[in-house]
């Protein structure tokens, strides 16, 4: 289950990697599609929402209830880097509409925004990958993971834009990842 959540957290190192090209492109005045950084945006929101982060939760809570013995260190700040993420996105998401619809925003208010969200998604990533994933695998048991695993079944669903067939609204995005 961790090996899929890492794999997760690889495709969305690559979404951050085209945030960071755009990113450079807005810093250096240069010609961006506004439409694919909505489309990264969109795909992240989406499958944080309904795939990755209820996978995350379900392991965590299961964790905290189970074999945690200081429940506040580990998911205080997994829910405030969440809260966080989630604010910083939809701020970012409202801004690219409104370009989107033709209204005047500074690109240096969007560089700025852009920027912020990328550093708390990089920084969530790698508090998982280096504190909280190692602490699950040292933590729990085999008897705990089979336990997780049944309920994870339920929680399946293919990726729309890593998965085995790229959903129709992501192509633009998929084909701009398979030239980075």
């Amino acid at each position: 289950m961790l090996d899929i959540l890492h794999q997760d957290h690889i495709n969305i190192s690559r979404l951050l990697d085209v945030l960071r090209d755009k990113l450079a492109a807005l810093r250096n005045e240069e010609t961006v599609r506004f439409d694919l950084l909505k489309d990264a945006l969109s795909y992240l929101s989406e499958v944080s929402d309904t795939r990755h982060h209820p996978r995350e939760d379900m392991i965590y809570e299961y964790y905290v209830s189970y074999r945690c013995t200081d429940p506040t260190s580990v998911t205080s700040m997994l829910k405030d880097q969440h809260k966080l993420i989630v604010a910083s996105g939809e701020e970012l998401r409202e801004m690219v509409d409104m370009i989107l619809m033709d209204a005047v925003i500074p690109l240096d208010h969007v560089a700025t925004a852009l920027e912020r969200f990328i550093v708390l998604q990089q920084h969530h990533l790698d508090y998982e990958e280096a504190t909280v994933f190692p602490l699950l695998r040292q933590t729990l048991t085999e008897d705990d993971w089979r336990h997780l695993e049944h309920n994870w079944v339920h929680m399946t669903g293919d990726d729309p834009l890593f998965g085995r067939q790229v959903a129709e609204r992501y192509h633009d995005l998929a084909t701009q990842l398979l030239s980075a």
